[in-house]
């Protein structure tokens, strides 16, 4: 059995190839079970800042960043176990040559999976703070966190990879930021709209025209407000499409925060027939007037009921009014009622509804 493992094939020993395929398929196997201990570790370290989340929440974040990690880790060593053969004459690591292109390789891996960690631990203190934020009802709050995510996350990208250039690559990484001084300016005309856009989510984040969770209009698009991000806004349509709309057009776009609205204003006419009495128009004004005012959703005040005028085929009477509060479902539903009433009214009096004809004059 010596004789076997010691065999030697391509400058390694049999024993040699199977200690790396060994602790290869022991990292495969493993590696779900030591993310879930990295995880339950580091969840433990920041639970009481976890503003009451779970390790699952964690976990689901931190698992596949953590399993790629634990796969690096275990190659490393498992190809510790191996050496390129003398015969090949490779460049030492410290020269350029398949050694040095493998070990840059495996550091810049390395510092990508630490990134990605980092990155995921981001996500889970906006998860944190969002949670905390709703819990509170702090709606502004619960807004601003998702901008301030991304812009710790670039902050983040942006630091490791100058780190990976400098470290890894060995780059003179004053002499870079020097030369991106210099195309700074050709960088930012070519990214003008960019800018705008962030420059854009900034005025809405900090003059508040909406937050997510608003019904907001703006030239032809209505919907609900779902993520306020660096370039765009995210809106969900009444047709339940998801609408993304930069954020330059909503601050330049007259905008209509339909959330803040007060009351809503029905208006609409109705046509009666040229046979119905001047004392039953009076009197069927008067009850609409009435009816509508006897709604608790409507606000009494500014309930108006009028003959509006004579039309070529029918007397058409105006109604206005007003439906307190911003709730879809009581406005949709008082506007029924009313309906349904002035339909009693009008009938009640014997009097028919008519068609209104639109009338043309020629020259």
């Amino acid at each position: 059995m010596q004789e076997v493992l010691g065999q030697t094939f391509l400058g390694n020993t049999i024993e040699h190839y199977y200690w790396f395929a060994g602790i290869v398929v022991a990292g495969i196997v493993l590696k779900r079970l030591l993310s879930r201990g990295i995880s339950s570790f580091v969840y433990r370290v920041i639970k009481k800042y976890s503003s009451g989340l779970g390790n699952n929440h964690l976990f689901n974040l931190l698992k596949k960043p953590v399993e790629l990690l634990v796969l690096i880790i275990t190659f490393y060593f498992a190809c510790d176990w191996l050496d390129f053969p003398v015969e090949w004459h490779l460049a030492p690591k410290e020269h350029f040559g398949v050694r040095m292109v493998i070990r840059r390789f495996f550091l810049t891996s390395l510092a990508l999976a630490l990134t990605w960690i980092v990155l995921r631990l981001i996500d889970f203190w906006a998860l944190t703070f969002t949670h905390k934020a709703i819990r509170e009802g702090n709606g502004n709050h619960s807004q601003l966190i998702p901008f301030m995510k991304e812009v710790i996350k670039v902050i983040v990208v942006i630091f490791s990879l100058f780190f990976m250039l400098g470290t890894i690559y060995h780059l003179n990484i004053t002499s870079l930021i020097a030369g991106l001084g210099i195309g700074g300016l050709a960088v930012a005309l070519a990214a003008k709209e960019s800018i705008e856009n962030l420059l854009g989510s900034f005025t809405i984040f900090f003059d508040k025209p909406f937050t997510i969770g608003d019904t907001i209009k703006a030239d032809s698009i209505e919907g609900t407000v779902e993520r306020i991000g660096f370039r765009s806004t995210r809106i969900r349509t009444g047709e339940k499409s998801f609408v993304t709309v930069p954020n330059k057009k909503l601050v330049d776009e007259v905008l209509d925060n339909l959330s803040l609205r007060t009351e809503r204003r029905v208006s609409f006419s109705i046509s009666l027939s040229y046979n119905t009495s001047p004392d039953n128009i009076k009197k069927i004004i008067a009850d609409i007037e009435k009816g509508i005012n006897e709604y608790s959703t409507t606000n009494h005040l500014a309930t108006r009921v009028t003959l509006y005028n004579l039309g070529l085929t029918a007397i058409n009477i105006h109604v206005l009014y007003f439906v307190t509060g911003n709730d879809n479902d009581i406005y949709l539903k008082t506007r029924q009622d009313v309906n349904m009433k002035i339909i009693e009214i009008v009938t009640g009096y014997g009097v028919q509804f008519a068609v209104e004809k639109i009338q043309t004059s020629t020259n």
